[in-house]
C-alpha cells in the first residue's frame, strides 16, 4: 500500500467531498449543467472531471513535496474564482434546497482540500532534506 501523509489523505477526502457536492447539485437541478452537455448528450458537471484529474495528479506526483498543489489549485479555481465571478454565492442562496446543500458540501470539501494541501506542502517543504545532504548520506559504490 502506498503511504500517504495525513495532509494528503485529508486533501483527497476534501476533493471527494467536493465531488459529492457536485453530484448533489446535479441531482437537484440537472439543467444547471446544460452548457456542459457536450458529447454525453446529458448535462454533466464538468467540475467532477477537473477534480478527479487533480486528485490523480496528486497521486502521480506524491513523491514530491509539492504534490498537494493540485488540491490547492482546484480549490482556488472553483471556490475562489467561482466566488469572484459571481457563480458560487447565488447557488448558496438558491430556492432549490438541493442546490444549496450541494454547494455547501462542495465548498466545504474543496476548502478542506485546499487548506490541507497548503499545510501539507508547507510541512513537507520544511521537513525535507536538502539535496546535498541526501547525496552525502547515499552510499557510494565504486
Amino acid at each position: 500500500m502506498v503511504h500517504l501523509t495525513r495532509a494528503t489523505r485529508l486533501s483527497l477526502i476534501g476533493l471527494l467531498v467536493g465531488i459529492l457536492g457536485l453530484l448533489i447539485q446535479w441531482g437537484a437541478d440537472p439543467s444547471k449543467f446544460a452548457d456542459a452537455q457536450g458529447q454525453l448528450s446529458i448535462p454533466f458537471p464538468p467540475g467532477i472531471v477537473f477534480i478527479l484529474a487533480c486528485a490523480a495528479l496528486m497521486l502521480v506526483t506524491r513523491r514530491w513535496w509539492w504534490h498537494p498543489l493540485f488540491a490547492v489549485l482546484i480549490a482556488v479555481w472553483i471556490v475562489g474564482a467561482g466566488t469572484l465571478a459571481g457563480k458560487l454565492l447565488p447557488n448558496l442562496v438558491s430556492p432549490n434546497p438541493g442546490t444549496v446543500a450541494g454547494n455547501a458540501i462542495m465548498t466545504a470539501g474543496l476548502v478542506l482540500a485546499g487548506v490541507a494541501g497548503l499545510v501539507g506542502m508547507i510541512k513537507a517543504r520544511r521537513t525535507r532534506k536538502p539535496a546535498a545532504i541526501e547525496h552525502a548520506n547515499t552510499p557510494h559504490t565504486s
